[in-house]
């Protein structure tokens, strides 16, 4: 995600500890948080995607998905 979008997510926060935010900002920062949200779990499922598990006699095993 880029910084200017973490910036302003931040930014939003701020202004919502001082003062409610506006319809239009509460928008915006819907949007821009479920972006953030998308891009962690992809970036949280690339991570268990390359992750095995090595067993005590040196077996490496690769994660697999949990089933809903």
């Amino acid at each position: 995600m880029e910084n200017t979008k973490l910036n302003r997510i931040n930014e939003l926060a701020m202004l919502a500890k001082i003062r409610e935010l506006t319809d239009e900002e509460l928008a915006e920062r819907d949007v821009l948080r479920k972006e953030y949200i998308a891009e962690w779990r992809r970036g949280a499922e690339q991570v268990l995607e390359n992750t095995y598990i090595v067993t005590p006699d040196g077996k490496k095993t690769k994660l697999k998905k949990r089933k809903k």
